[in-house]
């Protein structure tokens, strides 16, 4: 953000606030009245207030491959940050340091020279800083402070929707095989299984969205299990917020789990589930994107189907678990009419009836039973059960919350199921945990689940701003060491908005929904 104290003259470098670049680099010239006059890089001169000018470091120009610690700018703000990054970026140093701090910019292409067995062999015990700057030198400093210390370590994977969060992590996963994996006789070992459970969860907890062809729609902890000698004896993935709207609401051109165009793309059981092109089933056709460019939906079928052999699934379970998917399919597909009574409904046509009756088989339920769940509502008093039968819009209402309930229910077993495979470690002291944050997004209507998604990334910010900023700031005034106070922006007041009771926004959705939930 622009710096309101700044002593200007002329000479001075400065950055200018651009509508079409953001920011732009400019030299003082003159000084009219309340303005400042400017000469750009770009040769034009602008008179601008000095509230829209940034200081910026004399010795930018010398510095052609930028710096990789930005503890090294004098001036540290935004433009000066995001030009240093754009100048490594273009040298291909993807990673720049903000002190302890990694900064990924993502490349969007593959880039195996930076991940071979050779550059992990190179940051492996490497003093913090020797080095360029790389994820793996943080997966290996948090290593060896685990080891040293005696103390778990956490790492956060942060930044917005499609800056390469899932990879990041990924990538420190393997790094952490490396330095603490067991020997490579060992038949199926934890790290592998760990590495391994990547597709499987990505294939039922990642979509295309605007940004990203690969997004998580879910977070991620992955806690890694450490014995006494630094080997891993264990691990755990813990999971939340899953996106379950996206299971029976998507728009274009955006895709829901990959799971779905996965099945409708294999044959066998595509055909014994009485499926065909995703085109036809609802859940999937509200956007007309059906492929990934560069990926075959039936290749990364049988991937999937393997994932699911590595941990520990049976071929029962696996049956079980696409017969729900296509479950869910053919439930979007039950279309809804008036009934004979007032708001009450049916089900529309033969083809509804199809795939109500599919939908109950898949279910293995009785197709009767499932039809009363989607168009009554049982309500309970104290004299007994009342039934109310639901117009067409609450019947519908009621079809999709029973398909994203089912897809949760069914997520989270498959995570349990992960996690049972690969086995926890009671007995462990130490761990390192890896969270993969949600990415931040704003959307011209925001769903409740982003507001939640948004809600936990700017409790995220207040931990980052305690940690980097208020309790370093503490410490040097503690020691009465020379400093300059750090700018920074402080969302304690967005979080007292969604949190603070009693007039937070979920406390009052809370109150809301308690009276909602008397008057029924």
């Amino acid at each position: 953000m622009p710096e309101p104290k700044m002593n200007l003259r002329k000479g001075s470098k400065v950055w200018a606030e651009d509508k079409n670049l953001a920011w732009v680099a400019a030299e003082v010239t003159d000084f009219l009245a309340k303005q400042v006059k400017i000469l750009t890089v770009t040769g034009k001169q602008v008179l601008i207030v000095p509230e829209k000018l940034c200081p910026r470091d004399a010795d930018e120009e010398e510095e052609h491959g930028g710096v990789d610690d930005m503890t090294k700018l004098t001036y540290l703000n935004e433009p000066g940050v995001l030009y240093n990054l754009q100048r490594r970026y273009a040298l291909n140093d993807i990673y720049t340091y903000t002190g302890s701090i990694l900064i990924a910019v993502n490349p969007f292409t593959k880039l195996p020279h930076l991940y071979n067995v050779h550059m992990m062999e190179q940051y492996k015990g490497a003093p913090f800083g020797e080095l360029s700057p790389h994820v793996f030198a943080v997966a290996d400093a948090s290593y060896r402070a685990m080891m040293s210390e005696g103390r778990s370590q956490s790492i956060l994977v942060s930044g917005e929707s499609g800056a390469g969060k899932t990879e990041t992590t990924k990538l420190i996963m393997q790094y952490l095989t490396f330095v603490g994996g067991r020997a490579a006789g060992d038949d199926r070992t934890v790290e592998q299984q760990v590495l391994e459970s990547n597709p499987l969860l990505e294939a039922f907890g990642n979509a295309r969205t605007v940004r990203n062809d690969n997004s998580s729609r879910f977070g991620k902890f992955v806690e890694i299990q450490f014995d006494a000698t630094g080997r891993i004896s264990g691990a755990a993935i813990r999971t939340y917020l899953l996106e379950r709207s996206r299971v029976v609401q998507i728009t274009d051109p955006e895709r829901n789990y990959h799971c779905f165009y996965q099945l409708c793309a294999s044959e066998r059981d595509a055909e014994k589930y009485k499926l065909d092109n995703p085109h036809h089933f609802h859940y999937l056709n509200q956007s007309k994107i059906y492929e990934l460019d560069g990926v075959s939906n039936a290749e990364e079928y049988i991937k999937t189907r393997r994932a699911m052999d590595i941990v520990g699934i049976s071929n029962e379970d696996q049956e079980a678990i696409f017969r729900i998917l296509a479950a869910i399919l053919h439930l979007g597909n039950i279309e809804f009419s008036p009934g004979k009574e007032h708001d009450s409904s049916t089900v529309q046509d033969e083809k509804s009836s199809f795939h109500m009756q599919m939908a109950a088989d898949l279910f293995m339920c009785d197709a009767n039973l499932l039809f009363a769940t989607l168009c009554t509502r049982t309500i309970q008093t104290r004299e007994g059960n009342i039934i109310k039968a639901l117009d067409c819009n609450a019947a519908v209402a009621s079809r999709d919350a029973l398909a994203k309930t089912v897809y949760a229910r069914l997520f989270d077993w498959l995570v349990e199921k992960i996690n049972r495979s690969v086995g926890q470690d009671p007995t462990s002291q130490i761990q390192v945990g890896v969270l993969d944050i949600y990415g931040f997004e704003c959307f011209k209507y925001n769903s409740f689940e982003q507001f939640c998604i948004n809600f936990a990334n700017e409790k995220l910010q207040q931990h980052f701003n305690e940690h980097v900023f208020k309790m370093e700031q503490e410490e040097y005034r503690k020691e009465e060491i020379n400093w300059s106070y750090i700018e920074f922006i402080d969302n304690q007041d967005v979080l007292d908005l969604i949190e603070k009771k009693p007039i937070g926004i979920i406390a009052l959705l809370d109150e809301a929904w308690y009276c909602l939930s008397s008057s029924l």
